[in-house]
């Protein structure tokens, strides 16, 4: 049994709300359960310097949490450094999301999408690249309305979910009850039906091929359910 009672397949609540801050190209507040993020697209005319005169565009993130996004309060690391684990979540937002553009498209401009997590109950990478899709998608509606993109360079919407072995069963959408004792804790990105990452690791047991390919399965079911939630997000 499940701390939260969902069934094994079965994903926590999930909902997006759009264009919930004024100032940025893109923005929702993406609520995966008790993970609440806010994710902003911010679309920049200059490309880093490595692409200066290439025509190619260029998706990067950035990620942090607040306070008191937890159980205790941490301190915050604008002011005491990035910790390591928030420059891995960040480079996995980045690359996360450009799987799933065509940078010819997108031209010679920068977006950048800023995930800031205001309260965090497991999934928090999860919840960011999914919620920082649909804020790359407002952001690239505005492009394509005022006629700075002629094609949408978005090809696949891009989507991640958790899942794991959890008291001996392969379970769905992690929560932190279940992440912190998880015997095999797995993130899944996917794009357009395939994957672009898989982060999978024994927490405190080993797992089986077959295993591995039943949380493959649950991946995409999730990943399908999330989908279609940002399609809806963004229509």
């Amino acid at each position: 049994m499940r701390p939260s009672g969902r069934q094994t397949n079965e994903m926590r609540e999930i909902t997006i709300e759009t264009d919930v801050t004024m100032h940025a190209e893109g923005s929702c507040l993406i609520k995966c359960g008790n993970t609440h993020v806010l994710c902003t697209a911010t679309i920049d005319a200059r490309v880093p310097p490595f692409l200066k005169s290439s025509g190619l565009g260029w998706v990067t993130a950035e990620y942090g949490m607040l306070p008191r996004a937890t159980n205790t309060r941490m301190r915050r690391e604008a002011k005491n450094g990035q910790s390591g684990r928030t420059q891995e979540i960040q480079r996995l937002i980045g690359r996360s999301l450009r799987a799933g553009v065509d940078r010819v498209a997108l031209g010679e401009r920068q977006i950048v999408v800023d995930c800031d997590v205001i309260q965090a109950d497991g999934g928090t990478r999860c919840a960011s690249i999914t919620g920082g899709w649909v804020a790359l998608k407002l952001a690239v509606q505005k492009l394509m309305k005022a006629g700075d993109v002629i094609s949408d360079p978005l090809v696949d919407p891009v989507a991640a979910i958790s899942c794991g072995i959890y008291a001996g069963q392969e379970v769905l959408d992690l929560d932190y009850p279940e992440d912190s004792e998880a015997g095999v804790d797995g993130n899944f990105v996917m794009t357009g039906g395939k994957l672009v990452e898989v982060q999978m690791s024994a927490e405190g047991s080993t797992y089986t091929r077959a295993q591995m390919n039943e949380l493959l399965d649950l991946a995409e079911k999730g990943v399908a359910e999330l989908t279609a939630a940002q399609l809806a997000a963004v229509s």
